[in-house]
């Protein structure tokens, strides 16, 4: 089967922008998170960089948003099944780039955002 690759222009554009891979693999981790603490999780990422991340990838289906009619507002966010399937589909990217690096397969000093759970040695994927 043949496939045209011009569909991963748009995606990678926004795939490849610092963090998006982090929030995607946070709010996975999370099943749903708020703003604040998803940017407190995300350390260095500046708010309004975060709001943009979270509205392209609300935008083609990734990530649903969820408001509380509250007093203080609440937003949470989750993965969309498709946000899920991208993300399964990121970790054995994630991998491979540790691999690469030489990153020891653990979590001690690891940041929150910036691991994912894998069993079966890679071949099961439990994101």
């Amino acid at each position: 089967m043949t496939y045209c690759m011009c569909a991963l222009n748009g995606t990678m554009d926004l795939l490849g922008r610092k963090w998006v891979l982090f929030a995607i693999n946070s709010i996975g981790n999370h099943g749903s998170v708020r703003f604040t603490d998803l940017n407190r999780e995300l350390r260095g990422v500046s708010p309004s960089t975060l709001a943009w991340i979270l509205k392209q990838l609300e935008q083609i289906g990734v990530i649903k948003r969820k408001s509380f009619a509250e007093i203080p507002p609440r937003v949470e966010y989750s993965l969309t099944s498709n946000g899920k399937d991208l993300r399964t589909a990121i970790i054995p990217l994630l991998l491979w780039a540790a691999r690469q690096d030489d990153y020891p397969m653990k979590v001690e000093g690891c940041e929150p955002c910036q691991y994912v759970q894998v069993s079966g040695g890679g071949r099961g994927l439990t994101p």
